[in-house]
């Protein structure tokens, strides 16, 4: 293959996980920016409530429609590289009878189950934000078809639109309706449960404009000429959903083991620490840190690895098509290195100034948040990697490898948080660790199978070596430079706590993006033919140039 061809190949991937990318970290800051009014709103206690009806809503769509869009995804980009457009066409339509069914008993079985989930997890008044999200299960499976179609021709941009106006809307009708409600049943003892579901309904009401975002995008698509020509189906419809299904199944398993971790967790932490006596409503704000504050801030970086890990599946199974194994490698090694390129000072970011960042966002400065970040701020890594990892598997048909390693990790994630809750005095910590320790666990297993499966070997140095070095020495920049520049500003303008905190962490932010990048570059952990098959990656090399942090070649 010519290096032409390769660096074309590499950017059509890493210019569609951009985008989806983009759109995905876009989404993820407006889901921190709205969530810092919601928690203000309805509080700890209630955001409990809201976190725990989303543990059982998030493992009643991956039951029903989660995989779908990686599924259509990847039946449509096996046949439209074949040109086989009907058989594609084909595979939409049996995709959203399919979601359409199984959306609506996903929905029923939610709205109509909320009480028993309440009162297994001994939290009865969770059944009232459930029921709220109920019927978001249906437009997401109508609406993960739709998205799954398109990024079968390799075009993310819809999926990554119709995200972010879901997001947008979705953030204003959830900080308006858990206003309203928290007013509305003001002193009462549903007060949390209700402005909990005010927050919920932004949920559903936001998935609704992405639908009827993705349908309109739908109606104008612009079709390949070919689409046109007189065709014949090879492929009946029983055929096509027998494929469906046995695509979707080891897609589900694996997502639905991901979601247990979280649906496991609730109900070993609440009945483990009920049965040592403490108060629900303690519980409640723990596990309301941890969920809505914890994870939250840690998934925002990840979402670059989930949408490169979207963008890569179809792009594999296309090359697997074709009979290029060459171009399959030269993928993942990009896939993989762009993530941890990212991922690494995320992580050292938010283990050097979690606590600042938690007083700036949320005014909160209780310990146990710092805590959380500084023990499991490395999670961002390794999610990042076993995320994008599984994507690779996936698209190269080992569909069950990932459910194997998910289900390992999440047995031992269960049986560790359990020692650690009866055991020690750790309390909501232990949610932190055992969360490290699944991700790394999958990593491992993941990485193993990869190699033996591609004989992919693995490059170090530029991948994990100099990420981390570079990220560890800016995170000491960071952490000692913002308790000097706080000190500073503490004696300039005494008393002004939380302007002290916002202008020494965004200042730090700020300096540690810089400081990484240039670390990076002078160590030689990223070269200009890499940059250049970035996205714009050009315009990049030549302002680096500019700046003399690299020399012309």
């Amino acid at each position: 293959m010519s290096e032409e061809t390769r660096n074309k190949t590499t950017n059509s991937v890493l210019l569609q996980g951009s985008i989806l990318a983009g759109a995905s970290l876009l989404v993820r800051i407006i889901g921190l920016v709205y969530r810092i009014p919601l928690t203000r709103i309805i509080g700890d206690d209630a955001m409990g409530y809201y976190s725990t009806a989303f543990e059982f809503y998030n493992l009643a769509l991956l039951l029903s429609s989660y995989s779908l869009p990686l599924a259509v995804s990847k039946l449509v980009s096996a046949r439209q590289i074949q040109e086989r457009y009907k058989d594609a066409r084909r595979v939409f339509i049996v995709a959203l009878t399919f979601g359409f069914v199984v959306g609506s008993i996903a929905s029923l079985l939610v709205y109509f189950g909320a009480d028993l989930y309440g009162q297994f997890n001994h939290t009865p008044l969770v059944a009232i934000p459930l029921r709220v999200l109920a019927p978001t299960i249906f437009v997401f499976s109508v609406m993960g078809v739709v998205r799954g179609y398109f990024q079968g021709y390799n075009n993310m941009l819809p999926t990554a639109l119709s995200q972010v106006v879901e997001q947008i809307v979705n953030a204003v009708v959830s900080v308006g309706a858990a206003i309203w409600m928290m007013n509305k049943y003001a002193g009462t003892p549903e007060q949390s449960a209700y402005g909990a579901a005010g927050g919920t309904l932004g949920t559903f009401l936001g998935a609704c404009a992405a639908a009827v975002t993705l349908f309109i995008l739908l109606l104008f698509r612009k079709k390949h000429p070919v689409e046109g020509a007189k065709e014949t189906a090879s492929e009946n419809y029983r055929y096509i959903l027998w494929m469906l299904i046995i695509t979707v199944i080891p897609v589900v398993i694996s997502q639905t083991v991901y979601q247990l971790s979280g649906t496991i967790d609730v109900t070993i932490f609440h009945r483990t620490l009920d049965a040592k006596h403490i108060a629900e409503e303690t519980r409640n704000t723990w596990w309301g840190i941890y969920s809505a504050k914890y994870k939250l801030l840690t998934n925002v970086p990840v979402a670059i690895a989930s949408a490169m890990g979207t963008a890569i599946v179809p792009s594999l199974v296309a090359e697997r098509v074709r009979g290029h194994a060459d171009r399959i490698n030269q993928k993942v090694a990009s896939a993989i290195k762009f993530n941890m390129i990212i991922a690494f000072p995320c992580a050292f970011g938010l283990i050097a100034l979690g606590g600042p960042i938690l007083q700036m966002l949320y005014g909160d400065t209780r310990a146990l948040g710092a805590k959380m970040m500084a023990v499991g701020g490395i999670a961002v890594v390794f999610f990042a990697l076993s995320t994008v990892t599984n994507g690779v598997l996936q698209g190269i048909n080992h569909m069950f490898v990932p459910v194997w390693h998910s289900l390992l990790a999440l047995v031992i994630h269960c049986v560790a948080l359990f020692m650690l809750l009866r055991n020690t005095d750790i309390g909501a910590i232990g949610l932190v660790v055992c969360n490290v320790l699944f991700a790394l666990v999958v990593c491992i297993l993941n990485g193993l199978s990869i190699r033996r499966y591609l004989h992919y070997r693995q490059e170090w140095k530029t991948v994990f070596v100099i990420p981390f070095i570079a990220s560890a020495l800016m995170g000491a920049v960071a952490y000692g430079g913002y308790r000097v520049l706080y000190k500073l500003l503490a004696g300039l303008i005494p008393g002004h706590v939380t302007l002290t905190n916002l202008v020494a962490c965004v200042s730090m932010i700020g300096l540690s993006v810089i400081v990484y990048f240039v670390l990076l570059i002078a160590m030689k952990g990223v070269s200009q033919a890499e940059i250049r098959e970035m996205p714009k990656g050009r315009v990049l090399l030549r302002f680096l140039i500019k700046l003399h942090l690299m020399k012309a070649e």
